[in-house]
């Protein structure tokens, strides 16, 4: 039957604005709080938290039998979880994966994946249990340890944090990017967040340097090598963000003849090893890897990345540091300590934060479950006291039973017992009135009364109970730290590397290039140094611009029209086939035109200049652009462009005016600079500059074809406007 529309009256009219934002509101503190971030207390999510107390109350307890992921998934969606099954069995398999978890919390049987990226077997074929550490997160859940809330349909309870005897956020890390915000933070060693934690129960003020002394770093499950400085993950623990550089670990292995490779033994955390070996064969194969002659996979349980050189003569430390640049053997992993606090108030906390947040929920967790215990015996010893009083009189109690048709109230008022005393006795078997059973009862009373005792110091001693704590977190220590097997450090800590010098040969494979652009800036490189460009051919209405002979390692320089320098790669050019492509669509020129291309060699100088006759000196190592977009040299004026670019090598400037105007001036009068406008060549009334060369006036020959004439005449001041050239000088105003 369909709904009734609601009436008229009852409609509210809300502005859509209005309607979106608080609905986007409530999908992200949904997000934020029930999903995506981790509570600093136990390190856990929702779907973790919920698929370890599922597994408890399914009994799979370390020392007990496996069930099918399938039972724990099915039981974990149908009570706890109000998402799909896939998603509930994908973390249920991260949490047993021992390359993804630094202290798996799930002990898998069956196909859970791999380093590779393989994924896991369906839930129907595989199986699991607790660990010993999430045992350890559980620890005292039904001694009201923590609080307990409704499950989505209201039929039972769930945990709303676990008490987490195991400092799980800092030992496994965390990851997860909610609506605005996002996590991430790296494992550790719980051995040394131990010790941490011990100093700041003794000293709660402790600086972020000691407690970087006590925990120096992350500890990967994959292992490799910490090469971050010192400095640095200080300043990332002090603020809860940075981040920590990780990279392969890696030795050399000696062959016959003089011949090594290289062996990869262990990767940085979260890098796929199939996905990093096809990364770097695709780099062999587009020749970026100039010293790699080979790579290939070797690995069985562990891993094994055989690198072979190229030659023997390759340095292994330069082939690892081209490696370390353009593949994932080295990566950044991001710290971003954004965590709820209290299960609460999502913020960004610091080490010292963290550490003490875990340390107050440990002393919550204590005082409740003392609390709890001592409620336990209380009731325990309130029974004991009335079984003592009835084996003091023991006629009388068998008596009133056997006379009495309401024995209980006749036990109460006679014996002085109270209601649940009563209860007990009348409860109690007729084997337990013999005189052994009435001496074990003496025994657990003193027992049970001296622990109360205990009890009562600990709530009424603060530090009793850090002591307590301390104690606690030692166990731990002991049970999980560097001496054992699980918990030995696997991320070696390092150097922050020191720069080395990688040649351009290391990353491009050197070979003779014949760069061609044409008049109408189509660009393409031939292989080798080509001796005949007669025979090329261009497009309709084109022809050859310039031609560079060059080496693929090396830079090229365009200066275009608007007085930008740009940079290309000579081994980033399209090849010969074809027409090659616009040079345009390489670089962010716009409308500019080409004005010159060259050879990028540094330490030289540069004249450039623009149509209205202004220019200026600048070395050629400041034009080397960065980008796409170029670098601005040369400011121009309103209508300027920018005309000629020449190489500096002689003592005097020649300038031509488009009115064939010819002057001589010493070099000495152009300021040198990195940017700008420039001064004054020459002097146009209507005309703008032609060409411009830089000569030596001792050499004579200043223009191609040129013969035996006195320069004297042309020879002047910056500025000035110039006389007509001498006979012969090319009528196309060019000095080549």
């Amino acid at each position: 039957m369909a709904a009734k529309p609601l009436p008229v009256s009852e409609i509210q009219p809300v502005a859509l604005t209005d309607a979106l934002g608080e609905r986007y509101l409530s999908y992200a503190l949904s997000t934020i709080m029930a999903r995506s971030l981790p509570d600093v207390r136990d390190g856990l999510k929702p779907v973790h938290r919920r698929l370890l107390f599922a597994m408890r109350q399914l009994r799979l307890d370390p020392d007990q039998g496996f069930k099918k992921c399938a039972r724990i998934v099915g039981d974990v969606m149908g009570k706890y979880h109000p998402h799909g099954d896939q998603a509930i069995y994908d973390a249920m398999v991260r949490l047993a994966q021992s390359f993804a978890q630094r202290y798996p919390l799930v002990d898998g049987q069956g196909n859970f994946g791999n380093v590779d990226g393989d994924n896991a077997a369906a839930m129907r074929y595989t199986e699991a249990r607790l660990t010993e550490v999430a045992q350890a997160l559980l620890e005292g859940i039904d001694d009201d340890a923590v609080d307990f809330r409704d499950t989505y349909d209201g039929e039972g309870a769930e945990p709303v944090v676990l008490p987490a005897a195991f400092p799980n956020l800092l030992a496994n890390g965390a990851a997860g990017i909610a609506v605005g915000m996002a996590t991430s933070v790296p494992p550790h060693n719980v051995g040394e967040v131990c010790a941490a934690l011990l100093h700041l129960v003794r000293f709660p003020k402790a600086s972020i340097a000691k407690l970087v002394d006590l925990m120096p770093g992350p500890d990967f499950p994959t292992g490799g090598e910490l090469v971050e400085s010192r400095a640095a993950i200080e300043e990332a623990y002090a603020t809860g963000r940075g981040a920590f550089r990780v990279r392969a670990r890696w030795m050399v292995e000696k062959l016959a003849l003089g011949q090594f490779q290289v062996v990869v033994t262990e990767i940085p955390y979260q890098v796929q090893k199939s996905r990093l070996i096809e990364r770097m064969a695709e780099l062999l194969q587009d020749k970026k890897l100039a010293l790699l002659g080979d790579v290939r996979d070797e690995s069985a349980e562990d891993v094994r990345i055989v690198l072979e050189p190229k030659s023997r003569n390759v340095d292994p430390q330069v082939l690892m540091e081209s490696l370390f640049r353009q593949t994932d053997l080295e990566i950044r992993f991001s710290l971003n300590m954004n965590v709820l606090d209290g299960g609460t108030m999502p913020r960004v906390m610091n080490l010292r934060e963290v550490l003490q947040a875990f340390l107050d929920h440990r002393h919550v967790v204590l005082v409740r479950r003392s609390k709890f215990r001592l409620g336990n015996i209380e009731k325990r010893l309130e029974v004991l006291d009335g079984f003592l009083i009835a084996y003091l009189n023991l006629d009388e109690v068998i008596r009133i039973i056997r006379t009495e048709d309401e024995p209980k109230p006749v036990l109460m008022t006679r014996l002085g017992l109270t209601d649940n005393q009563a209860e007990a006795i009348l409860n109690m078997r007729l084997r337990s009135l013999r005189k052994l059973e009435e001496m074990e009862i003496r025994g657990e009373h003193g027992r049970l009364t001296a622990e109360r005792r205990g009890l009562e110091r600990l709530l009424s001693d603060e530090k009793l109970r850090w002591d307590r704590i301390a104690a606690e977190i030692g166990e731990i220590r002991t049970k999980f730290g560097e001496k054992t097997a699980l918990g030995r450090r696997r991320t070696v800590l390092g150097d922050a590397p020191a720069e080395l010098a990688v040649p351009v040969e290391a990353l491009i494979e050197r070979e003779n290039l014949t760069v061609i652009c044409s008049e109408k800036g189509w660009v393409r490189a031939f292989k080798g140094h080509l001796e005949e460009l007669s025979d090329l051919r261009f497009k309709t209405d084109d022809s050859l611009g310039q031609a560079l002979r060059c080496e693929s390692t090396d830079k090229i320089l365009v200066f275009a029209s608007n007085g930008r320098f740009y940079t290309l790669g000579a081994d980033k050019l399209p090849g010969a086939r074809g027409d090659g492509e616009p040079l345009k669509m390489m670089l962010d020129m716009g409308d500019a035109e080409i004005v010159h291309m060259m050879l990028f060699k540094g330490g030289r100088k540069l004249l450039v200049a623009s149509s209205d006759g202004r220019g200026f000196v600048v070395p050629e190592d400041e034009v080397l652009a960065q980008t796409r977009a170029g670098k601005q040299v040369l400011n121009l004026g309103e209508g300027a462009k920018a005309r000629v670019c020449t190489v500096v090598d002689g003592d005097m400037v020649a300038v031509i005016g488009d009115n064939r105007k010819l002057l001589f001036f010493r070099l000495s009068e152009l300021p040198e600079m990195a940017r700008g406008r420039g001064v004054a060549l020459q002097k146009y009334k209507d005309g703008e500059l032609a060409d411009v060369k830089v000569w030596r006036w001792a050499d004579g020959g200043w223009w191609r074809g040129g013969g035996e004439v006195d320069l004297k005449p042309w020879r002047g001041e910056r500025g000035q406007a110039g006389r007509l050239p001498p006979p012969g000088f090319p009528r196309a105003r060019r000095f080549t």
